[in-house]
């Protein structure tokens, strides 16, 4: 047996937005993990945490609300519940909804599993008069219950002595009396071994749960057959929906056992949180507001300093003075074969383009966007967010989640395609990984879009209507096109509060070694690939075969190479109209149709190398090929209108 396989784990399950990360951050500090569950593309954080000399591995699951799963999210916390024997199961609630959250505890204890119910967010839940009888809580549930602000530490100390002292105690809750008799024939004919105890599954196959339906039938084998036709006579008898039922005696269960926990003090005034939260929320104050955002935390803070001030110092005084003359003498005094010479210290070298690209451009700008992100997402901010677009994003077959991926775009769109998995159907991240790889800029391309435009008045003006315009127009075609139903959308709203920097930090470090560990090497491969084809001459065949394209939208031969690097890295290639305009090559409208159809234009290399891995060759090619032709015939349509309306002109 591995050492991995001895160690006690501790499992924090919960709905989204309830501090989960905060609590896993507090017990594990920066030293995590993050890495996708076998077999699925979900994430889930893995770190180690001392407890009295004692090491424990901490794992922090998706978000769930049941487990009875729905979302891919949800079948993976359950997995890891069914397959990673833990210790104690530490269930994170929020203390402000507690009556809504109780009904997975109840589905945990009952399970039979190991549970210490964490109720957090404590002080918000006290500023809003809200008090909860922890002792009475405990007593009823019979499990340890601890009050917790973890966003604070508060409760950090009664957590790990829970942890380091727990006892397991079956406690059961009793069903209606028809129910519940029920519940005990389906039970009573099972006769395997199950980490979840049988009364819990005799419910999930009432409910008609596949994934336990097949985890039964193989343990049982011939004996399933007997389970089946009972559960088939009993959900025939009932003739109702059992899911509900189960549902409504759930909550008259949980009902019962927060009588006298909970009291509410009336007439308490809305603490200023709650005011933001609300004007976060509204149509007439949350675009406003988000549009601040956008602008001092994306242009200013990414584009101006991140894609300004740090890029200059990295690229202009740390490479191009010091380590690129470097690196280039050593090659040349010690490399005499050309073609090694040009694969590390070439024009598309593995160094001077393919780390100095990596290092001295990129970083600094999806750098600073992780601590935009981590800021604003540790704020509380993004659910809110989610609920001011989800009536817009639901005409385009996604639903408030989305937004989350979306914004993430305009930082890295390689990065915002590997989030896209946290969305709940197929459907949703193949819409939402499409809308990524066509109208979402990343905040280098759109720095070098931003600056090149502002000089032609209008022209950025058309550039965002262009973008806007297209965004909706092919997201509402997409969601009748692929089929679907639409996803529901549902979200807790964790408090509105001042990021806490700790949390910032472990963000943007876990977020940096993702970075490092995933898109650093597709640069190297961008690189090989760009000195392949210099050398084979595939590079300047393919300026000549767009030659005829760059015709068709008004566009000088020349501008063919910048939608070639284009495709390798998009800010290269917006970098290569800003030198066709320094040349004095492009007119107003011609650079308008240009940045137009650069940022329509396929994905870069990493984006597409991602987009192969989270949704498979076939996808990925289709949304290549349906990109690149809505690009130039987007781009074809503009210039005719410019022409024939004479603007920019």
């Amino acid at each position: 047996m591995s050492d991995l396989s001895k160690e006690k784990k501790i499992v924090l399950v919960g709905n989204p937005n309830v501090g989960k990360s905060v609590v896993f951050n507090t017990l594990t500090g920066a030293y995590t993990t993050v890495s996708n569950y076998p077999g699925t593309s979900v994430e889930v954080s893995r770190g180690h945490c001392d407890i009295s000399g004692e090491k424990y591995l901490v794992l922090d699951t998706p978000g769930m609300y049941s487990l009875l799963p729905i979302t891919e999210e949800e079948r993976v916390g359950r997995r890891i519940l069914l397959e990673e024997d833990p210790h104690v199961i530490v269930h994170v609630v929020d203390g402000r909804n507690l009556e809504r959250m109780l009904p997975l505890t109840l589905q945990l204890i009952e399970a039979g599993l190991p549970v210490i119910l964490l109720v957090n967010i404590m002080d918000e839940a006290e500023r809003l008069g809200i008090e909860i009888d922890i002792r009475l809580l405990q007593d009823k549930l019979q499990i340890p219950v601890i009050s917790a602000a973890m966003a604070r530490k508060r409760g950090l100390s009664e957590l790990r002595k829970a942890i380091e002292s727990y006892q397991f105690r079956l406690a059961t809750f009793a069903y209606a009396p028809d129910l519940e008799k029920d519940i005990q024939k389906v039970g009573s004919l099972m006769h395997g071994e199950y980490i979840l105890n049988k009364r819990s599954l005799a419910l999930l196959l009432l409910q008609r749960d596949q994934e336990i339906e097949d985890r039964i039938k193989r343990r049982e084998a011939d004996r399933y057959t007997e389970v089946e036709q009972a559960v088939n006579n009993i959900v025939f008898e009932w003739r109702v929906d059992l899911h509900l039922r189960i549902n409504l005696e759930r909550r008259r269960i949980c009902k019962g056992l927060l009588d006298g926990v909970i009291h509410q003090s009336a007439g308490v005034p809305p603490v200023l949180s709650e005011r933001i939260s609300a004007l976060s929320m509204n149509p007439w104050s949350g675009v406003p507001l988000l549009l601040l955002i956008l602008y001092f935390g994306l242009y200013e803070f990414v584009g101006g300093f991140g894609a300004g001030t740090v890029v200059d110092f990295l690229e202009g005084s740390v490479f191009e003075e010091y380590l690129n003359p470097l690196v280039i003498g050593f090659c040349d005094q010690f490399i005499p074969w050309y073609w090694l010479n040009e694969l590390i210290v070439g024009e598309y070298g593995l160094f001077t383009l393919g780390v100095r690209y990596a290092v001295a451009i990129i970083l600094p700008i999806v750098g600073t966007f992780f601590v935009a992100f981590a800021v604003i997402e540790d704020s509380g901010y993004f659910p809110r967010l989610a609920m001011l677009v989800d009536r817009l994003f639901k005409k385009i077959g996604l639903n408030g989640r989305a937004v989350i991926p979306m914004v993430l775009g305009f930082g890295c769109d390689t990065m915002a395609t590997v989030v896209t998995r946290t969305l709940e159907t197929t459907r949703e991240r193949i819409i939402a990984t499409l809308l990524l790889a066509l109208a979402i800029p990343c905040s280098a391309q759109m720095g070098v879009i931003l600056g090149l435009l502002s000089g032609v008045p209008g022209a950025l003006l058309v550039w965002v209507a262009s973008m806007f315009l297209i965004f909706l127009l092919v997201g509402m075609l997409t969601a009748k096109i692929i089929p679907g139903e639409q996803p529901m959308f549902y979200m807790e709203l964790p408090p509105m509060r001042l990021p806490q920097p700790r949390n910032v930090l472990i963000k943007t470090l876990t977020r940096m070694q993702w970075y490092f560990l995933e898109i650093f090497p597709l640069f190297m491969i961008a690189s090989v690939l760009l000195w392949a084809g210099k050398l084979s001459g595939a590079l300047n065949g393919l300026v000549s075969t767009l030659s005829p394209v760059m015709k068709l939208l008004g566009l000088p031969e020349q501008a063919s190479a910048a939608f070639i690097f284009g495709f390798f890295r998009r800010d290269f290639g917006a970098a290569g109209l800003y030198d066709l305009q320094t040349n004095g090559l492009l007119n107003p409208t011609q650079l308008t149709v240009a940045a137009v159809t650069l940022t329509l234009f396929v994905p870069c290399v990493a984006q597409f190398l991602v987009m192969q891995k989270e949704r498979g060759w076939r996808v990925s090619l289709m949304i290549f090929v349906f990109v690149t032709f809505l690009a130039f015939s987007s781009g074809w349509l503009l210039n005719r209108v410019l022409l024939a309306s004479g603007l920019l002109l």
